[in-house]
């Protein structure tokens, strides 16, 4: 007889986990982006910053700790020049490419 395995036993998934390689991140990054949702790309950011080590990320920003935590929590609205310096501490960058609209 199979086991029956309750939704509440599976273990917790974490994506930062599987975000190891530069490639990984730019990839998840461009997805993201392409969503055109800013409370998702805040989300990301956090979860790419948790893969690198928020310590390192801070550092590597500018940022205090705290203030990065705070910047890239769910409910926050982090200002553009936060979100480029992130970006800069991640070694990525925003891409902007033209929108092909049909007539």
């Amino acid at each position: 007889m199979p086991r029956t395995i309750k939704p509440a036993d599976l273990p917790d998934f974490d994506l930062a986990e599987h975000l190891s390689t530069d490639e990984d991140i730019a990839n998840y990054l461009t997805l993201v982006l392409e969503e055109n949702d800013p409370s998702e790309l805040t989300r990301a950011l956090g979860i790419i910053a948790r893969a690198r080590g928020m310590s390192e990320m801070a550092r590597a920003s500018g940022l205090s700790r705290e203030a990065l935590y705070k910047a890239l929590r769910p409910d926050s609205h982090p200002r553009f020049d936060t979100i480029a310096k992130v970006c800069a501490a991640l070694g990525v960058k925003l891409v902007a490419q033209p929108v092909h609209r049909h007539p």
